[in-house]
């Protein structure tokens, strides 16, 4: 199984696969994070070699169409900086994944905490927390699914983190 972890940061997503001898590759815009990963990855999958840890943005990558099993991305399209740019990193990690291939992502939305956080434009938001994120909502996630053809693995599910931010996850398979 190949699997992508789109904005990788150091790796911590990762470590479960690595040990369990996947095909694993990242991508993260920071160059120092892709060197913290290919040492962990040198460490738990010595086999597997550096170039599968990329510096790259998520919206553009250097992968073929339909490469990867699956695709990760933890913690990342919360830092789009408007719907476009959204949809250009959601579309690249779309294209990379092969028909029958699970997306599985974690970002920001503002599920729960509507009447707490305040627009910014763009799509971006002030959260409780201070920070500023782009955000999504169910219309927009039902609607991104629907336009990618994709079929839910799993209801929408959101944690509420002590009202100051929600983070939602969104399974989604390739048909």
């Amino acid at each position: 199984m190949s699997v992508l972890d789109a904005g990788c940061g150091g790796g911590r997503n990762l470590v479960f696969f690595l040990r369990g001898g996947y095909e694993v590759f990242g991508i993260d815009r920071n160059p120092h994070a892709i060197a913290s990963v290919r040492h962990t990855a040198k460490t738990l999958a010595p086999f597997l070699p550096p170039e599968n840890f990329q510096v790259s943005e998520v919206e553009k990558t250097s992968f073929p169409d339909r490469r990867f099993d699956a695709v990760i991305s933890s913690a990342v399209l919360h830092f789009a900086e408007n719907e476009r740019h959204f949809r250009a990193m959601l579309r690249e990690m779309w294209r990379v994944l092969k028909p029958g291939g699970i997306f599985f992502a974690r970002l920001a939305s503002s599920i729960g905490i509507e009447d707490q956080v305040q627009t910014v434009g763009d799509g971006k938001y002030l959260l409780p927390d201070g920070s500023t994120r782009f955000l999504v909502d169910e219309e927009l996630l039902t609607s991104e699914t629907r336009e990618l053809g994709g079929i839910w693995l799993e209801p929408l599910k959101t944690t509420n983190v002590q009202n100051m931010r929600c983070m939602s996850t969104w399974v989604l398979k390739k048909v």
